[in-house]
């Protein structure tokens, strides 16, 4: 089970942490021209001794140049989706402790020293900014909440955490973390992956609350609600038969198995009563789906042995380093 911390924010991080450590500040952008600025001048002043990276996904207004002005160096990713550009920062960039943040100036940064520290004294694999405790009136959409809501309890309950976020753009990581993890998601959906292979694989995610504000006037939101929604809800759904294959599997198959029970079922009192079977089609897909049950359930154990022998491969070479 996760544990959620609550910190407060302080102007400057420790200069222990700081020299002992690199850190990197990794913002990644498409069409921020008016609040990547801000954004970098925020970490400028927290944070003066981390590095600052742009990573811009081809972008048409002037978000690199402003992101240069402000000492940012500024890494093109020509694939188009904020997944392909994580992979980039995770590939491209190499740092003891990796800050996240969205590029838009919605997140109060303040706490990210505190957040730096607790990867440093090793207290925390992940920290997340947690949104959900303070955001501006107009901050989430109404549909954005419920979705979150809902991916929160679905992760929350098949992997028996008390995670607050599952979505923030807002994480601060350690690089063995972020080496330790491989991200296949393409989209908006990469934060929902990223917490469920966190969860997985036993790192320590730890949570702080973030105020959270709606974009400044004239920026807009690049999310869109029907399918970046579809594409989260298809990441836990691959995600949960990869992962939780036993569980998965053997749903399938108890649904199969009741479909069968209550179609054949007919076909039983019917041969019991006159010995003779009437409804062929029926008991043919009573049968059918008898069988499909039992091969889903079977899967489901060959799956889940499987993922166990993986798990302590990845622990073993995740110890080795």
């Amino acid at each position: 089970m996760q544990e959620a911390r609550q910190t407060s924010g302080r102007e400057q991080a420790s200069p222990t942490v700081e020299k002992r450590l690199k850190t990197v500040v990794v913002i990644p952008c498409f069409n921020e021209e008016l609040t990547v600025g801000r954004v970098l001048q925020s970490f400028k002043r927290i944070l003066p001794s981390a590095e600052l990276y742009v990573f811009d996904n081809n972008s048409t207004d002037g978000t690199a140049a402003v992101a240069r002005s402000h000492g940012a160096m500024v890494v093109r990713e020509k694939r188009r989706g904020k997944g392909f550009v994580m992979q980039a920062m995770f590939q491209k960039v190499a740092a003891d402790v990796y800050v996240m943040v969205d590029g838009d100036d919605t997140y109060d940064v303040s706490n990210v020293p505190d957040a730096v520290r607790m990867i440093a004294e090793d207290e925390a694999d992940m920290v997340a900014g947690n949104r959900v405790a303070s955001p501006g009136a107009k901050a989430f959409r109404p549909f954005h909440t419920f979705g979150n809501k809902l991916v929160r309890w679905l992760i929350n309950k098949l992997f028996r955490a008390e995670l607050k976020d599952i979505m923030t753009g807002y994480r601060i990581m350690s690089h063995s973390f972020v080496k330790g993890i491989n991200i296949t998601s393409g989209g908006f959906e990469v934060e929902t992956e990223m917490t469920i292979k966190a969860l997985k694989y036993g790192y320590v995610i730890r949570e702080i609350d973030t105020p959270y504000g709606e974009r400044p006037t004239g920026s807009h939101s690049k999310l869109n609600t029907i399918r970046d929604g579809i594409s989260v809800l298809r990441t836990i759904f691959a995600i949960f038969k990869e992962y939780k294959p036993m569980v998965f599997f053997s749903t399938v198959s108890a649904i199969l198995f009741l479909i069968s029970l209550l179609s054949g079922w007919v076909v039983i009192d019917e041969f019991i009563e006159t010995r003779w079977v009437a409804h062929v089609p029926l008991a043919i897909f009573a049968t059918g789906t008898m069988i499909l049950s039992i091969i889903s359930f079977v899967t489901g154990v060959i799956l889940d042995s499987m993922n166990r022998r993986f798990d302590e491969l990845y622990s073993f070479v995740k110890s080795k380093g």
